[in-house]
């Protein structure tokens, strides 16, 4: 499923990116390796972005470039 199924409050393990190019780069450069757990966080009061925890770090991804990041519970 794409990241930005998973609801506030739960984990998933990080299945693989839909990206190329810089786009991706930047993605590997924030953490989302295949095999890594990402936890969403918090949802804005407009419900874009999104905060999820990844590594010990808490990252806001827009549903966007969420929407690249295949996730698996």
């Amino acid at each position: 499923m794409e990241l930005t199924a998973l609801p506030i409050g739960k984990s998933a393990t990080i299945a693989g990116l839909n990206a190329k190019g810089p786009t991706r780069r930047r993605l590997l450069d924030l953490g989302m390796i295949p095999a890594t757990t990402i936890e969403a966080v918090r949802k804005s009061p407009a419900g874009d972005p999104v905060a999820y925890k990844v590594r010990g770090t808490i990252i806001a991804l827009r549903s966007e470039e969420s929407r690249l990041i295949r996730v698996h519970q």
